[in-house]
């Protein structure tokens, strides 16, 4: 439970205040370093892959969407834009309050998507679908298990996950990486293992329906679609 509060923390202040900065800028769309780039490039491509899949469908504008931890709004808008109704959090408040301007550029004066400032344990409600892009990094496996069961929780026909996969190369990666701190040092990342993450969805009563995989030279990202 420690570790849980102290990992919360640390993404916490480090969102609120030099990650803040850095990350604006690559979901934004000014000028970036190479590497930061590359991840620009990887994280919208899992943003697609996401709305392709709920697209594909063609029922987004019957959904209720929660997009738990939204940063600055990359898929909470669209998903707006195509006529979801979503509620979306995130635990930095400055990333909300950005959300919340792309919001309104986008989209006008509008009451969706609604946006709020919350960490995953205190989240509430029920959703058609429930998604968590690119926030399990943040935690380690034990904390990702009590995450993905109060998400499956509020998630009534759907849960989508991404999460960094613990493979033997980027296990190997990663500790190289550890090696050459610098200024580009965020907060830990934790990989997670593929098998380990299908065992909490369905432990929680769902099954896998899509996958896939976004790989670039700086992100690997696999995302999982469970249903009921």
């Amino acid at each position: 439970m420690t570790n849980a509060v102290n990992d919360k923390a640390v993404v916490k202040e480090y969102f609120n205040a030099t990650g803040f900065d850095r990350w604006r800028r690559i979901y934004g769309d000014g000028e970036v370093n190479k590497v930061q780039r590359d991840i620009r490039i990887g994280h919208q491509k899992t943003i697609d892959t996401v709305i392709d899949w709920l697209k594909t469908d063609g029922n987004l504008a019957e959904l209720s969407i929660c997009d738990a931890g939204c940063g600055v709004g990359s898929l909470s808008i669209p998903l707006a834009q195509a006529g979801a109704k979503v509620w979306a959090s995130d635990i930095s408040e400055k990333m909300v309050g950005e959300a919340k301007e792309k919001a309104k550029e986008a989209l006008g004066e509008i009451d969706n998507p609604t946006f709020s400032v919350q960490d995953l344990e205190s989240l509430g409600g029920q959703y058609h679908t429930v998604i968590c892009l690119d926030v399990l990094i943040h935690y380690p496996t034990e904390d990702a298990e009590k995450m993905i069961s109060h998400l499956a929780a509020l998630a009534q026909q759907r849960l989508i996950l991404s999460f960094a996969p613990k493979t033997l190369c980027l296990t190997v990666l990663k500790k190289i990486g550890e090696f050459f701190p610098g200024p580009s040092k965020t907060t830990r990342a934790y990989q997670h293992r593929e098998a380990d993450i299908i065992k909490i969805l369905e432990n929680n009563g769902f099954k896998i329906q899509r996958t896939s995989m976004t790989s670039t030279r700086f992100y690997y990202s696999r995302i999982l679609e469970a249903v009921r």
